[in-house]
């Protein structure tokens, strides 16, 4: 089987895993804006901690169908995922208090810039086993 596909598969499967932590990301996202009052940049921040933790979940078996000990892969992935935090919460903060997006369309911005950076760093670094020489 060539690269491509399987990068095909894994970045199909991995949209896929990102529409289930974006549901988990943004419902939260929304619970606390709308029923607690809770700005947008905090919120948002929170609803992508819950949205790294399904995806951690999920990606590990589902996408990536990683073997590696989840001692190795969760500790990068919590480097990537606190990088993927640090750019969200960053656009954000562009998106609604520079710019003055609406806050759904700066999430949704936001969240496709994220989409890039965490499938690179999580098929190449978190989940990559290495291949026996």
């Amino acid at each position: 089987m060539s690269a491509m596909p399987e990068i095909f598969r894994q970045f199909t499967r991995f949209t896929g895993v990102g529409l289930m932590s974006a549901i988990g990301h943004y419902g939260l996202f929304g619970l606390l804006t709308h029923a607690f009052g809770i700005a947008a940049v905090p919120a948002s921040s929170a609803g992508a901690l819950l949205g790294a933790w399904i995806n951690y979940t999920l990606n590990y078996r589902f996408t990536f169908r990683s073997n590696k000990r989840h001692s190795d892969s969760v500790s990068k992935f919590a480097v990537v995922a606190t990088v993927g935090l640090v750019l969200n919460t960053f656009f954000m903060w562009i998106g609604v208090d520079l710019l003055h997006l609406n806050k759904w369309l700066a999430q949704i911005l936001t969240t496709g810039l994220c989409l890039i950076w965490s499938f690179g760093a999580n098929r190449y670094w978190t989940f990559r086993v290495q291949q026996p020489k």
